[in-house]
């Protein structure tokens, strides 16, 4: 037996927004998004979303890996993760902003609860949830966007058995009991596309406030990998994170540094 993917549902649900889309799932890959970059550079431009089971080879940001157990003994049904990657042509007026764009649908697709840890993490209650990843490659004329989605289902296993992680994992199963993969990408898909066409047409700056609602850093201390400490004071229209510093007001580019807040 393998996992009940709703493969059909979701393309009856997308295909009328992108009449090319299709839909693939693999039963293990390297990584998701390494997969469709391959296919984009070969001129393979069509919208697809690619699953993944398992990736022997799952990447973050800034080059960190992703985890993607496999399931357990008598777990074929039930994924630790789900792991995925969209990608479609996109020619937006300006990039700046769109893993923010992209955490903001996932969360209120999922639950209240979830907040947003700029520039591309999805947290509860102090702990990760999962992670955005988004490349682009150029073909021409043409840019095409790989969003690449990691979302712990279940806890991981080895959070169980103590092993040090550099941040604490949850799971969307501490919020939703019972959900599974196949569950989570039905409830998120159709928003998502939604959610990029719209970034596509309009860019960052009308998800502006609808961000702060959730954004986990805003009023916090911070810490910045440069050394810089401040407090979160939110985004700007474009998506750049604010901190307030002891020689005033900082922006800081998702290019520049990554932010932790201080506990």
């Amino acid at each position: 037996m393998t996992v009940q993917w709703p493969s059909e549902a979701i393309w009856q649900a997308v295909v009328p927004l992108l009449p090319a889309f299709t839909v693939e799932v693999l039963p293990e890959i390297d990584s998701t998004n390494t997969e469709l970059m391959r296919r984009a550079r070969m001129g393979q431009l069509d919208p697809l979303l690619l699953v993944a089971e398992h990736q022997t080879a799952g990447r973050g940001r800034l080059g960190r890996t992703w985890v993607s157990a496999r399931p357990g003994a008598g777990d074929y049904q039930r994924l630790a993760a789900l792991t995925f990657s969209f990608g479609m042509a996109m020619q937006p007026q300006d990039w700046s902003g769109l893993s923010l764009a992209v955490g903001l649908s996932l969360a209120q697709s999922l639950h209240p609860a979830l907040q947003l840890k700029w520039p591309n993490d999805l947290w509860w209650q102090d702990r990760k949830v999962g992670g955005i990843l988004i490349e682009t490659a150029s073909v021409g004329a043409l840019r095409y966007a790989v969003i690449g989605i990691g979302l712990n289902i279940h806890v991981p296993v080895a959070a169980a058995g103590g092993e040090a992680w550099r941040t604490p994992p949850a799971s969307l199963n501490e919020l939703l009991p019972g959900v599974e993969a196949p569950d989570v990408l039905h409830q998120l898909l159709l928003p998502l596309v939604k959610c990029l066409q719209r970034f596509e047409a309009e860019g960052f700056a009308p998800l502006r406030a609808d961000f702060q609602t959730r954004d986990l850093l805003l009023g916090r201390e911070l810490e910045c990998s440069d050394g810089v400490l401040g407090t979160g004071r939110g985004v700007d229209a474009n998506g750049a994170l604010l901190v307030h510093t002891v020689t005033g007001l900082r922006r800081i580019s998702s290019a520049e540094v990554s932010v932790r807040p201080r506990f």
